[in-house]
């Protein structure tokens, strides 16, 4: 034993970060075994994945490669290979996220610590282990956080380059940007400047060559960019999938188009015919809000804390909940301006608090409610944090003009932070849970800010010693505000606290006692309470894995994990038994309607229009040559999403004969847990994703002649 503990000790291990990674791992896999459809557009494309190499490299999202995902493969080959070696079950499409998520704080953590210290980096890792959003999106299915997590890779191999001079590691750091493009498309080039302009001021080389490193880089990270999408865009289109959301059947136009250009002007591909439902995009047309109550009739309940609507009509929020206040209300919380959609966790809509609820685009749209409660808690200690880094480090050298290790650092993060901030501050077309770029530029700004703030306040040095109190007290502040939407008494207690102590920190300043640094520690603590309570209640209250996000409206809207995946065990057996020889058991508009019955059936539904159902994949004459070929025989048309403008779906309601319901729609029942299902009245009444199958009340079946 006594060699062992020799050992440790040699070996030094952080048992704080141990510790901190401990609470990462709770916060990000507790409980997900339960949520067991995720998000069901991407669990049908892992679904569909695993059945053909073909649809493995394109990412199919239905097992006859009709249309791809909206997004590069690179994630969704992780969450592949995560079900083929456990099986396909929610647990296992989330835990690459989940991972992903424990892996970004501990490279935060050791990204920090050379140059900030031990408590700088453990300051860190815990802030991001902590960020609501962070946590809210490593408990799905969805890219983000393996996105964060790969550009963190490309950060150390950045901090490498500097540090050792070789450009081995500077073009490992540009080629994971490459491959964060094919995760997540230019998201992941927002992260770039920061590169750049840290191997600018912080490698010790000339000019010339830092420029032709970097060049060389740049072409490298392009080229492992556009690899995939050359390689797609180069295949006949009749032996791949469409592309899907693209209007043009290419990759390049989804990435510079839908994922592009539209998140930062505003959203145009699916919104065109009023008939894109979309997991991520829209509420259904017919619901008041996203938050899913459960109704009179209805008794099955989200074993995550939250409940279904398994009624097949349209969602109402339940009297006297969060979700109340009628249109001024987003995201569940009171407030907001005229035109809001009220509504919990995925109800974010368009209206005077932006498109999808993100809040009035402006500098300071990161402070407002909207937003704020998902990344903001400590950027104002973060923004401190900047200025005390810059301060400290000039008092060490006395040279404005010539940085030391520390303030290029802070350099750097600060230029993650600046250029991601201003897109979120700007931008028309985006999601809360994008907000998880900015966690771990606030986080490292965060960790080393504080230490930087104390070491200033330590040593009682006139102005710059009263950063660390001011600090703490606009912090507070900022904090009171968010969470004086949901609860007085939980803005009192966090006021109080954290007021009290950054009140205590002025009084003491000068005098300096011994427990100075406690009082500190405990401002920090108080700090970190209420992101802490936001981080937990994924957890608690139940997800929403189509439109993650964080926040005490998960109580009343219930998450809404469970309701993402209703099929029709009757329509299924009436489809099973009639269209037993095509190749689709059945068509519908979008692959929201879709998705559930992939993952319950393993069998092709059409989306005939893609994600948001407005795809030009298909016209007429090819509809009419698959049907002579007995490839697909039904066709379901959702009534609140029918793509009126579609060629396609005129010609099905015009020609197609319809199936009288009572010979498809069967009773409610649930099916079996493993399946990652709960039925509904005609199969199509869950609270979907956000589109065809949520607040869907009927439809129409029609057999295709």
């Amino acid at each position: 034993m006594k060699e062992v503990m020799e050992m440790v000790k040699k070996r030094r291990i952080d048992w704080f970060l141990i510790g901190i990674a401990v609470l990462a791992a709770f916060l990000n896999f507790w409980g997900v075994w339960n949520d067991d459809a995720v998000n069901p557009y991407y669990t049908a494309a892992v679904t569909s994945m695993t059945e053909s190499w073909s649809n493995f490299f394109y990412g199919a999202f239905d097992p006859s490669g009709f249309v791809t995902v909206d997004k590069p493969p690179v994630a969704l080959w992780l969450q592949t290979i995560s079900a083929l070696i456990f099986g396909i079950h929610g647990w296992s499409v989330i835990l690459p996220q989940a991972l992903a998520g424990v892996g970004s704080v501990l490279l935060l953590y050791f990204l920090v610590k050379p140059t900030f210290g031990s408590w700088a980096a453990r300051i860190a890792a815990l802030v991001m282990a902590t960020t609501p959003i962070a946590v809210a999106v490593s408990r799905t299915n969805n890219v983000d956080s393996i996105l964060v997590f790969t550009l963190l890779l490309g950060a150390w191999a950045l901090f490498k380059a500097v540090k050792k001079g070789k450009i081995g590691f500077l073009l490992l750091a540009f080629v994971l940007i490459g491959v964060g493009f094919n995760v997540k498309m230019l998201q992941a080039y927002m992260v770039v400047p920061a590169f750049l302009l840290f191997y600018l001021i912080a490698a010790k080389l000339n000019w010339k060559k830092k420029v032709l490193h970097l060049v060389i880089a740049l072409v490298m990270m392009l080229g492992v960019s556009v690899s995939w999408a050359v390689i797609v865009d180069n295949t006949s289109a009749s032996a791949r999938p469409y592309i899907g959301s693209s209007q043009t059947n290419s990759v390049l136009e989804l990435a510079f188009g839908y994922n592009g250009v539209e998140r930062l002007l505003g959203q145009e591909t699916g919104m065109s015919n009023g008939g894109g439902g979309d997991n991520s995009q829209m509420t259904p047309p017919n619901s008041q809000s996203g938050s899913y109550s459960i109704a009179p009739d209805a008794s099955t309940e989200n074993t995550q804390g939250g409940q279904n609507n398994m009624s097949g009509q349209p969602p109402t929020p339940p009297s006297g909940s969060m979700n109340d206040g009628g249109p001024g209300g987003s995201n569940g919380k009171t407030g907001g301006g005229p035109g809001g959609q009220g509504g919990g966790n995925g109800s974010k809509m368009m209206g005077s608090t932006g498109m999808f609820g993100t809040g009035t685009a402006g500098p300071l749209r990161l402070f407002q409610t909207a937003l704020g409660d998902q990344i903001s808690w400590l950027l104002p200690m973060a923004l401190f944090g900047i200025v005390a880094i810059f301060i400290a480090s000039w008092r060490r050298t006395r040279r404005f003009f010539q940085w030391d290790t520390a303030q290029k650092e802070m350099i750097f993060w600060a230029a993650w932070l600046v250029p991601v901030a201003g897109f979120f501050s700007v931008a028309g077309f985006f999601h809360h849970y994008y907000l998880i770029m900015l966690a771990p530029a606030i986080a490292a700004l965060t960790g080393a800010g504080f230490m930087a703030l104390l070491n200033l306040y330590r040593k009682n040095t006139g102005v710059p010693g009263y950063l660390l109190p001011s600090a703490v007290a606009i912090t507070t502040g900022l904090q009171m505000f968010f969470i004086a939407q949901y609860s007085i008494l939980g803005m009192s207690f966090i006021g109080v606290l954290g007021l009290g102590l950054a009140t205590t920190l002025f009084i003491i300043k000068a005098k300096q006692p011994a427990w100075t640094s406690w009082i500190a520690v405990a401002s920090l603590i108080a700090l970190l309470l209420a992101p802490m309570y936001w981080a937990l209640t994924p957890m608690m209250y139940g997800g929403n894995s189509s439109l993650p996000e964080a926040g005490p409206q998960l109580k009343t809207s219930g998450g809404g994990a469970f309701a993402d995946a209703s099929v029709n065990e009757t329509l299924i057996s009436y489809l099973e038994e009639n269209s037993a020889d095509t190749e689709f058991l059945f068509g519908t508009t979008n692959a929201s309607t879709a998705a559930p019955y992939i993952i319950k059936t393993g069998k092709s539904v059409m989306a005939l229009g893609g994600f948001n159902g407005t795809d030009p994949i298909l016209t007429v004459k090819e509809l009419k040559q698959m049907i002579k070929d007995g490839k697909i025989k039904y066709f379901y048309l959702p009534s609140n999403n029918k793509g009126s403008s579609s060629d396609v779906v005129t010609w099905i309601e015009e020609n197609g004969t319809k199936v009288d319901s009572s010979e498809w729609g069967g009773e409610t029942t649930s099916t079996d847990a493993t399946t990652s299902a709960s039925t509904t009245q005609d199969g199509f009444g869950g609270g979907g994703m956000q589109g065809g199958l949520g607040g869907q009340s009927g439809g129409t079946l029609y057999k295709l002649n």
